[in-house]
């Protein structure tokens, strides 16, 4: 039988978890970069972008930048999952020093994989995590590592019914993250109406004590922002439709600081093949057109960037 768990119980135990970070020791970082974490207010030191290949969703490519710009590989044909696809990727860097993945698994899978490594080359199959939610789910898809201002994670992922997707928050029962609670909706996130197919990708950032949600819009194929207090919601559109001046359809988006001071959201324009990266220099009101982050174009398909920060152990 599916285990429900209440947002006060979730509230509950998210105040409860050990802290994922502390003082002198390592930090969970997450591909949420701006705003998010214990080092919001630091300057990132390098870039690791994770994406599945474009000729391969089986298969794992892995990228680094100093700059957020120019991307050099660490290893293309990184991680091939025992079973299913890696579509999707997100990279966490926990607070043992390693990196964790979490990806889509199927079209029509009712669980996420994770994955593990501590140099980004190497990667150890950990788990499929099921989704213990009631009724018959139809799909998990696009998981997102988030992190809360004191280095506690979760995983955002969209979940269906055969109805539109919902973001979900999926959070650890244990620093080993071997442990998972039941998911429970974003507020103020899910399908609009009948015939709504709802947001997917979900990317969380903190910001001046709230958290902003960069969502794609299905019904629309554009990135839309929102804002609540809490990462469960309730959420409020804060901009529609094309507010970025990103176009469409693109997905995976990915936001993180840059070493000025800047943000960065990197986007799959995946009808036309495009990786695209665009920049907001006043609190992520306005953005420069997009243009194609060099030599990613037609290699790499949805993935994430995570802004590290401190001192980093190159692979």
């Amino acid at each position: 039988m599916a285990m429900t768990v209440g947002r006060r119980s979730v509230l509950t135990l998210l105040a409860g978890l050990p802290l994922l970070a502390a003082a002198g020791t390592a930090r969970a970082q997450s591909a949420l970069g701006p705003g998010i974490g214990p080092d919001q207010d630091g300057v990132p030191v390098r870039y690791t972008m994770t994406g599945f290949r474009a000729d391969s969703d089986t298969t794992l490519a892995v990228y680094e930048s100093g700059d957020g710009t120019e991307f050099t590989a660490v290893s293309e044909r990184a991680f091939t999952p025992p079973t299913g696809l890696v579509r999707d990727p997100s990279v966490l860097r926990h607070i043992d020093g390693a990196y964790y993945l979490t990806y889509t698994v199927a079209g029509d899978a009712t669980a996420i994989g994770v994955a593990r490594s501590h140099d980004r080359i190497d990667w150890t199959f950990l788990a499929n995590v099921p989704m213990r939610v009631p009724g018959r789910l139809e799909g998990a898809w696009a998981p997102e590592w988030y992190a809360d201002a004191a280095g506690r994670v979760g995983i955002i992922v969209s979940l269906t019914w055969g109805h539109g997707f919902t973001p979900h928050l999926l959070i650890p029962l244990d620093t080993g993250l071997t442990g998972w609670a039941p998911p429970v909706p974003l507020l103020g996130l899910g399908p609009s109406g009948p015939g709504s197919l709802g947001f997917i990708d979900t990317t969380l950032v903190r910001r001046d004590g709230r958290v902003l949600a960069f969502v794609k819009n299905e019904d629309t194929t554009l990135v839309e922002l929102a804002v609540a207090d809490h990462p469960l919601g309730p959420y409020g559109f804060l901009a529609r439709g094309d507010w970025a001046g990103w176009g469409g359809p693109v997905e995976g988006q990915s936001v993180v600081r840059l070493p000025d001071g800047g943000y960065r959201v990197y986007l799959d324009s995946y009808t036309d093949g495009r990786y695209l990266m665009s920049d907001s220099y006043d609190g992520l009101r306005t953005w420069t057109p997009p243009r194609e982050v060099p030599g990613l174009s037609g290699v790499v398909r949805h993935g994430t960037v995570l802004a590290e920060y401190g001192t980093t152990t190159p692979a």
